[in-house]
């Protein structure tokens, strides 16, 4: 009986100094995450068919999320939104190669169409290595905290994986979203290329693009893009401009036209310019590059909508009923004017439409597209035919005719026409201001955009001059730049003894 008493006392005692362990490891363990409901689990699903945030559901009356609470479709890419961006990217590399490669091809001469083509695949390798290491992050980062910059967080695509970044987009993974960034970085340098067409060293070009890059495109789209972008007017409720701009007509198409303006201007006329005829050499090529921008174009507006979505589909029918109002139009003054109507016309017409319809493209009902491509076949059409001849520049593939006044013209017009009802976004941050004062922002807008390309490019290529030189020998530049500078020939026509 004694040695029972004992056991129970001994057990009593261990008892006694083993529970407050017991319940200090109890009291340590991780209470299991809280589970969603099937609401919440169901409303993340419908949320992917809005183009919505799958979170939303999951936060309280304050707008938190209790810790631990999440359902399978936050922090993935949805794939029908995924699909589209990845089938968009390509379309708007598309555009540039072969599209803008072929375009511009067609319209120089027979001895310059290499040089023409290498500019394009230069520009798309070298703003590939920048766009990688820094750009980015500098357009689309927000470690700086600054309206011009966007941050280093993601330098060198740090941390840049298939998961979303919903600074940008819900359902589209972040390397997605990156590489469809990348082909309008890729592009928009490129058009500078017309207004220099024939008479730029290759390796003056490629200098004179990286510093542009960095000093023009980088900030301008972070401006405009970023999410505390200095005119970012949707998305950024601190922005000083409320400015819109859906696919680039201030970022792409005004940076690039004004800029390649001043550089023609700098460079100086091609040899016998006014003198000599230089008709474009290959009409075919040209329709054929034509084609594959208008398709490509697609990807560029209907895609900027980021998502598989109703705004991705207005953007798609705006875009298309401007271009071909725009083509048409063009074509038809030529035949008021000329008594012939030029396929050159309908080309022109067709690129004019695109870029005065893509910063509006995804804010305005199919009304507004019909007068949108009016505007884009006229005024553009008198900026190439009149102004041209009676400035006297040597803008050789009418850059500046019809992306920087194509490019501004698109931008004020949207202030005119846009409109919430068919783009809620719109109602986000600028509700009080859309249909009333929006296109005061726009022309703010406009004249940052403006005083931003000059100025960097007079600065840019002033100093390029001085340290290497713009131009060819004018023996390479009578020769022509596909031999100067690529030791080849476009065309062949029979063998070499």
């Amino acid at each position: 009986m004694r040695a029972a008493l004992r056991q129970l006392a001994l057990v009593s005692f261990l008892t006694a100094l083993l529970c407050p362990s017991v319940r200090a490891a109890d009291a340590a363990a991780p209470a299991a995450p809280p589970a969603p409901t099937l609401e919440q689990r169901v409303a993340g699903l419908e949320a992917y068919l809005t183009n919505g945030d799958p979170t939303a559901a999951l936060k309280d009356a304050k707008g938190a999320i209790p810790a631990g609470l999440t359902t399978p479709s936050v922090g993935t890419s949805g794939p029908g939104h995924n699909g589209w961006m990845m089938t968009s990217a390509a379309l708007v590399l598309f555009m540039t190669l072969p599209g803008l490669a072929l375009f511009y091809g067609g319209l120089v001469r027979t001895k310059n169409i290499l040089s023409v083509m290498a500019q394009c695949l230069g520009l798309a390798g070298l703003v590939t290595i920048l766009w990688w290491a820094f750009g980015y992050s500098l357009v689309f980062g927000k470690s700086f905290n600054s309206p011009f910059l966007g941050g280093s967080e993601f330098f060198f695509m740090k941390g840049v994986d298939s998961a979303p970044n919903t600074d940008y987009a819900y359902w589209v993974s972040q390397n997605v979203f990156s590489m469809y960034q990348l082909m309008f970085a890729i592009i928009t340098p490129a058009l500078i290329v017309g207004a220099i067409a024939e008479r730029m060293k290759f390796s003056a070009m490629l200098l004179f693009m990286t510093v542009w890059m960095f000093v023009v495109y980088f900030p301008l789209a972070h401006m405009v893009w970023g999410a505390t972008g200095f005119m970012n007017g949707v998305w950024n409720a601190s922005a000083t401009i409320k400015a819109i701009d859906f696919a680039g007509g201030t970022v792409v198409h005004m940076s690039s036209g004004w800029s390649a303006l001043l550089l023609c201007l700098i460079i100086g006329p091609r040899i016998g310019f006014g003198k000599t005829p230089m008709p474009p050499h290959s009409m075919v090529l040209c329709m054929i590059g034509t084609g594959m921008l208008w398709v490509g174009w697609y990807g560029f507006n209907a895609g900027s909508a980021v998502a598989a979505d109703g705004v991705a589909a207005n953007a798609f029918t705006t875009t298309t009923l401007a271009t071909a109002v725009a083509s048409f139009t063009w074509a038809a003054l030529e035949y008021l004017t000329r008594k012939k109507a030029s396929v050159l016309g309908f080309c022109s017409g067709a690129v004019a439409g695109l870029v005065v319809v893509t910063p509006c493209c995804g804010f305005i009902d199919s009304t507004s597209a019909m007068w949108v491509g009016l505007l884009a076949g006229v005024v553009p059409f008198l900026a190439c035919t009149k102004l041209k001849p009676l400035l006297g520049y040597d803008d050789a593939l009418d850059t500046f005719g019809v992306h920087a006044v194509g490019g501004t013209l698109g931008a004020f017009i949207t202030g005119i026409f846009a409109t919430a009802s068919v783009n809620g976004n719109l109602n986000t941050n600028l509700k009080d201001i859309v249909g009333k004062t929006l296109w005061l922002e726009q022309l703010k807008a406009i004249g940052l955009t403006l005083v931003l390309s000059v100025i960097s490019t007079v600065i840019i290529a002033y100093l390029i001059k001085a340290v290497i030189g713009l131009r060819p020998t004018p023996e390479g530049e009578q020769e022509g730049l596909d031999l100067s500078d690529h030791g080849e020939e476009g065309y062949i026509y029979e063998a070499k003894s």
